[in-house]
């Protein structure tokens, strides 16, 4: 399935009851604001729509570049991390492409269940080193979800839900992308929506990007989206008959959950940086993603 549900996994432990103190190292503030309104709209629509921004693959849909977001002290690097939706998908033009990119790492944010249901990265045409990170244990049924009158309502809730019991699991991946032989490295879940999602964007305000253009990436993915139903009307009939009989909140992304997710956590934890430190990311591994991921400003 397409859809992005999950059930909770057996990582329960209450995260609002952290707190830590900030670090002084990281100043999470510390990038130039553009001088008006009209600035940040022309700005950030012309960084998403670089053209490196998105890699054309045939089988997956929503791969796309975290470089060129301004970020503490510079920019984040170009052709470092990528997210996607569900990689088993491609296909050999695709794997050419991606060795092309130097593609060494994969990091699967997918349940047990999803990965055997519909295979993983083909590591044995692709050699890289693969991580396997459930950030929940199994896809939810439909009618274990409650009723949402909007979407953003339903992203809040299932956000939050993801975040308490998968934090150990994004800690993880954060640990990894932030090691010397990660990069270039993608991570991605089925979509590419939501784990993927909520892990870009904690990688994201870790080095520091604005929460707009946070946002605005996030919101690109429903792009992806209609790719992937494009797709799945040529390819996939069974998918796209799931996918046309599935709630619009399934496909949704909507800018404003990742400012109302940013802001909760700024105000039941202090930051996102403290957040994270929270769920299990060093200091180390903050400065470490940092260097490795932000090119300075000349």
């Amino acid at each position: 399935m397409f859809v992005s549900y999950y059930r909770r996994s057996s990582f329960a432990s209450t995260l609002s009851a952290v707190h830590l103190p900030p670090l002084p190292s990281i100043d999470v503030n510390a990038q130039p604001a553009p001088s008006s309104a009209d600035e940040i709209s022309s700005e950030l629509s012309s960084v998403l729509a670089d053209d490196r921004r998105l890699v054309a693959l045939d089988g997956v849909h929503n791969f796309r570049d975290l470089g060129g977001y301004p970020a503490c002290g510079g920019t984040t690097r170009w052709g470092m991390v990528y997210r996607a939706d569900g990689l088993q998908r491609l296909t050999a033009d695709d794997l050419i492409a991606l060795r092309e990119r130097g593609l060494s790492m994969v990091i699967d944010l997918r349940t047990d269940g999803e990965i055997n249901e519909r295979g993983r990265y083909p590591i044995e045409q692709h050699a890289v080193a693969y991580h396997h990170l459930p950030v929940l244990d199994r896809t939810w049924q439909a009618e274990d979800v409650p009723e949402f009158g909007t979407d953003h309502d339903f992203l809040m809730w299932a956000y939050r839900d993801m975040l308490r019991v998968g934090g150990d699991k994004l800690a993880s991946a954060l640990g990894i992308i932030a090691t010397a032989d990660a990069t270039p490295l993608v991570f991605h879940c089925a979509a590419g929506k939501d784990r993927t999602g909520l892990l870009a964007t904690l990688l994201l305000s870790i080095l520091g990007v604005p929460d707009n253009y946070i946002a605005a990436d996030y919101a690109k993915t429903e792009e992806g989206m209609v790719r992937m139903r494009a797709w799945a009307m040529e390819q996939s009939p069974e998918a796209a008959a799931r996918m046309a009989n599935s709630p619009q909140h399934y496909y949704a992304s909507p800018p404003g959950v990742i400012h109302t997710l940013l802001a909760e956590l700024r105000q039941e934890h202090g930051s996102v940086i403290d957040f994270v430190g929270g769920i299990g990311v060093s200091d180390a591994t903050i400065t470490a993603l940092r260097d490795r991921l932000v090119a300075p400003n000349e």
